[in-house]
C-alpha cells in the first residue's frame, strides 16, 4: 500500500471515530453519523480503503475506545441488540462499493447501490435485534428501520454529490489517484 492510501484510510477511520459517537437517540437504535462517513469514504476512497478504515474503527471500538454511538465501546456494544447494524455496515461497504465501481462511479447507480447496501444492513441488523430481543419483526422494523430511512436517504444523497466534488478536488491536487 502507498503512503497516501494508508494516510487516507487512517483519516477516514479517525473521522468515523469522531462522528460515530455523535448520535441522536430516538429509541434503542440511535441516528448515527457513522454511515454518513462510510458513504463519503466509499465515494472518495473506494471500497478497499473504506473497508480498511471501517475495520480499524470497529477494532478500536471492540477494544473499548468510546467510538460507537453514545460514546460507547467494547464487545458488549457489538454483542448487544444494535450490534448487528455495526456489523451490517460491512454489507454497505461491500455491496455499495462493488456496484459503484462496476458502474464506474455513475452517481445514479451509486445511489442505488448505496440504497441496496443499506437495505441489506437493515435486514442483518434487524434480524440480529429480533433474535436478541425476542420480539416480532414488525415491532423491530418500527424501532430500528422506518425512522432511519429518511435520514439515510439524505446521507446517501449528500455523500454522493458532495463526495464526488471532494474526490475530484483531491484527484486534481494529486492526493488521490
Amino acid at each position: 500500500m502507498k503512503i497516501k492510501t494508508i494516510t487516507s484510510c487512517a483519516l477516514f477511520a479517525a473521522l468515523m471515530c469522531i462522528c460515530g459517537p455523535l448520535s441522536v437517540p430516538i429509541g434503542p437504535v440511535p441516528v448515527s453519523l457513522t454511515n454518513l462517513v462510510i458513504y463519503f469514504s466509499l465515494v472518495i476512497l473506494g471500497t478497499k480503503s473504506t473497508l480498511i478504515s471501517y475495520v480499524v474503527y470497529l477494532l478500536l471500538g471492540l477494544v473499548g475506545l468510546p467510538v460507537f454511538s453514545g460514546f460507547q465501546g467494547g464487545i458488549g456494544k457489538i454483542a448487544g441488540p444494535t450490534g448487528g447494524y455495526l456489523l451490517g455496515f460491512i454489507f454497505i461497504i461491500l455491496i455499495s462499493g462493488l456496484i459503484m465501481e462496476m458502474a464506474k462511479r455513475n452517481p445514479g447507480i451509486t445511489i442505488l447501490g448505496m440504497i441496496l447496501g443499506t437495505a441489506i444492513c437493515y435486514v442483518f441488523g434487524t434480524a440480529w435485534f429480533v433474535f436478541l430481543m425476542k420480539c416480532e419483526i414488525p415491532y423491530a422494523l418500527t424501532l430500528c428501520v422506518w425512522p432511519f430511512v429518511p435520514f439515510d436517504m439524505i446521507k446517501i444523497l449528500v455523500a454522493v454529490f458532495v463526495g464526488r466534488t471532494i474526490r475530484k478536488s483531491l484527484t486534481a491536487a494529486n492526493v488521490l489517484k
